[in-house]
């Protein structure tokens, strides 16, 4: 959304940063290999085309290393701060990269782990607190190691389980994992990937500069690389490697740039439409691809104004929609899961409109009511939801929209061109007619 406090805030330092180019990230590769129809390319002369790496700006920003766990010398040249989710499988793979970063630069690179627990993941927050009380017993990082290889396996058994397994004082790792002092840890992480515009998972700072998700290892080792050589010149004037962190974030920016600059910044997308649930002809002319949270009142502003395009451009436009559930709305995620379990019986767009019509009742007993109305199987929506079957297809979504640096909603990318927010019809006209100047139609 577009309120800065309480909500999306910074609703897109990635966007004016950079990051987001055409690069094929890892979050992309996971939407992919969900996808069971082939996708299709909006904005995109030649689908097929290999794409550059996101490119980054060399934008920096102030992100405070105090009160987390630290591996690597405090003389490193090069400090990556992360923010990362236990639960999440793009977490997992950016762990990956970052151990491989430690491998090749050795004492040159810092890693700093900050956590962002996500709504959509209930056990990212307990393991988080995991981690953190077996950091009191300096087994930090041996358990998270632990966390992201068994991200499946974090109900309290398990947390257990692999607290024996790195050799923890069991009755002092349960009374510091309950201590309120670390749960104010992690609510202090929280605030500051809000601050900073870090809405998602997994985010990271190099240097204080901005690459949002599970990038390829070139894409960390270029930015790394270039902060390499800045370090070295400035220990060449003087400065102590010790204190050449502090000196490079010094005058960094302190929270994420205004949506209305994010809106003025945005670049044209590739967006894939892939398997997402969409109305319209497929060789329409236009596609508008919204990426959208089902307990955001700008989202649910908008639906009217996409209904009225559909109407006007009949024919010519085509409607895809993808979910964006915010960690501040407790019930977008289990709502976004009952929408696609209506897909599944061909009611998506039906239970949309409703879904959006009751944002105040998202509980279970809700989206079953809404369910019956329809005239659903019951016992299929019902194990649907149970299965949590659809929750890799809606990670990968919200991966997307990092990617394509839409961290708040609702997001719109026309043919690729972005519209940030629940923005006036005209602009979305200016954008379509444009778009179909260009098409011939």
């Amino acid at each position: 959304m577009l309120k800065q406090s309480g909500w999306a805030v910074g609703l897109s330092m990635g966007l004016a940063l950079g990051f987001v180019g055409g690069c094929a990230s890892g979050t992309e590769d996971s939407a992919a290999g969900s996808a069971q129809g082939a996708k299709v390319a909006v904005n995109a002369a030649a689908p097929t085309a290999p794409r550059p790496r996101p490119p980054i700006s060399p934008t920096v920003y102030k992100v405070p290393v105090v009160n987390s766990p630290v591996a690597g010398a405090e003389d490193a040249l090069v400090t990556l701060v992360e923010f990362s989710d236990y639960e999440c499988p793009f977490c997992a793979r950016g762990n990956t990269t970052v151990k491989q970063l430690q491998e090749r630069y050795g004492d040159r690179l810092r890693v700093v782990m900050k956590h962002h627990p996500l709504a959509m993941h209930p056990r990212a927050r307990p393991a988080a607190l995991a981690a953190l009380a077996a950091g009191e017993q300096g087994k930090f990082w041996e358990m998270h190691e632990v966390l992201f290889a068994n991200a499946r396996a974090l109900g309290e058994d398990d947390l257990e389980r692999h607290a024996r397994g790195v050799g923890l004082d069991i009755a002092r790792w349960n009374r510091d994992r309950a201590d309120p002092r670390l749960a104010e840890r992690v609510q202090q992480d929280e605030a500051l990937a809000l601050k900073l515009g870090a809405t998602g998972t997994p985010a990271f700072f190099v240097n204080g500069r901005f690459i949002s998700g599970a990038q390829p290892l070139e894409v960390f080792s270029s930015v790394v690389d270039e902060e390499l050589a800045k370090a070295e010149a400035l220990v060449k004037t003087g400065v102590r490697p010790a204190e050449v962190y502090a000196r490079t974030i010094a005058a960094g920016k302190e929270e994420a740039v205004s949506a209305a600059s994010a809106q003025k910044e945005l670049p044209t997308q590739q967006v894939e439409v892939g398997n997402a649930p969409s109305r319209g002809a497929a060789d329409a002319p236009v596609t508008v691809v919204a990426f959208s949270d089902f307990e955001c009142p700008f989202c649910a502003r908008a639906v009217p104004t996409l209904k009225a395009l559909e109407q006007e451009y009949a024919g010519k436009i085509r409607v895809a929609f993808k979910h964006q559930p915010l960690a501040q709305h407790p019930n977008a995620q289990p709502a976004a899961a009952a929408s696609m379990a209506a897909h599944e019986q061909g009611k998506f767009w039906e239970f949309h409109d409703l879904l959006f019509a009751n944002q105040r009742k998202l509980d279970r007993a809700s989206l079953e009511t809404y369910a019956k109305e329809l005239g659903l199987d019951m016992n299929r929506f019902k194990a649907s939801l149970d299965s949590r079957k659809h929750d890799a297809h809606i990670t990968a979504d919200a991966s997307e929209a990092m990617r394509v640096g839409a961290t708040g909603t609702p997001t719109f990318f026309i043919n690729g061109r972005p519209v940030v927010g629940a923005r006036p019809i005209d602009q979305f006209r200016n954008i379509i007619n444009d778009e179909l100047r260009k098409a011939g139609k």
